[in-house]
């Protein structure tokens, strides 16, 4: 206390501290009663309806950081996609194929029901039995080798191991959409099966559709890939009449889908250069009596060629348009 004051009397402190206290109350209270009223309690953020409190992201905020493995995943099969990227939950989809890789890419599409024999061309151990795959066979119009080795990049690739690569990928993805698959051969064999017997594989079957696998040995500088498609043929157990626009419409499925998946550029130096030839003298064609058709995938002998065909994400790609190709012709 300074010099010279003096303590307030009880009486009049008491009388004060009232008066205050009267003062504050209602003012409070009419200040809670305001700010209920406006929603003072609502979260900040857009979208916070219910009132929970919960947080929210408001249409400007930056998206959270994508899952590991968001993009460039690849399926069961160690078939890449097209586009690389994978669907919103960054998880391959059963199909062994990354979801959402081309918009409306087997989207609603089932082969349940379907038989689909796959042909991987040649054998990795033909050139082991030289003269069991030399013996000619009856193709219905001529008389032709049983099987060949097939051809080889410069680097020694085989054919017959690129052939079987695809189509297993294939099988995988077609399968996972519900298809039966079957093989003319899964290296399993000592050699062949001969041509004859590759065509009868799929009659017995009741194919709905036959694909047999190749690759290309053309000169170096010939790039591309080609769907060879049969020609109306009817001599000795020959007789294509009935498959040969049903092939055509395979063969053009495919050959859309294929040069989609993979970037190709049809062969311009088969035919006329539109990526499709129609041929009487393959008896694998000749004896088929349900819908057939070649590919080839590409130019062993060509180096830019065969980059793609060694690359195991290109064949991967590969087989993605295969499948969706035949996938395509199924659900016509």
């Amino acid at each position: 206390m300074s010099n010279g004051s003096f303590p307030p009397e009880p009486g009049r402190r008491g009388g004060t501290l009232a008066i205050v206290l009267a003062a504050l109350i209602p003012a409070c209270f009419a200040g809670w009663l305001l700010w209920s009223s406006v929603g003072g309690a609502k979260d900040d953020g857009a979208g916070g309806a219910g009132g929970t409190g919960a947080p929210t992201t408001s249409s400007t905020s930056s998206p959270p950081p994508p899952s590991s493995g968001a993009s460039g995943a690849s399926g069961a099969s160690g078939a890449s996609g097209a586009s690389g990227a994978s669907g919103a939950s960054g998880a391959p989809s059963p199909s062994g194929e990354a979801s959402g890789d081309v918009p409306g890419e087997a989207s609603g599409k089932t082969l349940k029901g379907k038989v689909v024999v796959i042909d991987p061309g040649h054998n990795p151990h033909n050139r082991d039995h030289p003269s069991q795959i030399s013996r000619s066979v009856d193709i219905g119009t001529e008389e032709k080798e049983c099987d060949t080795t097939g051809t080889a990049t410069n680097s020694g690739y085989p054919e017959a191991s690129f052939t079987l690569d695809v189509a297993r990928r294939a099988r995988t993805l077609l399968e996972a959409r519900g298809a039966t698959v079957r093989f003319t051969q899964d290296g399993d064999r000592p050699y062949g099966p001969c041509v004859d017997e590759r065509a009868e594989i799929g009659n017995k079957a009741h194919a709905d559709a036959v694909v047999s696998v190749h690759a290309d040995g053309a000169a170096a500088g010939e790039r591309g890939f080609h769907v060879i498609l049969p020609k109306s043929v009817r001599g000795g157990g020959a007789d294509t009449s009935a498959i040969t626009a049903p092939s055509r419409h395979l063969g053009e499925r495919l050959l859309d889908r294929f040069e989609r998946a993979t970037g190709s550029e049809p062969a311009q130096y088969i035919g006329d250069g539109s990526g499709l030839d129609v041929r009487g003298d393959l008896g694998g064609l000749n004896l088929s009596t349900v819908p057939k058709v070649f590919i080839e995938c590409g130019n062993m002998r060509d180096s830019q060629d065969a980059a793609e065909l060694t690359d195991a994400a290109w064949r991967g790609r590969a087989a993605r348009g295969i499948a969706q190709g035949i996938t395509d012709f199924l659900n016509e």
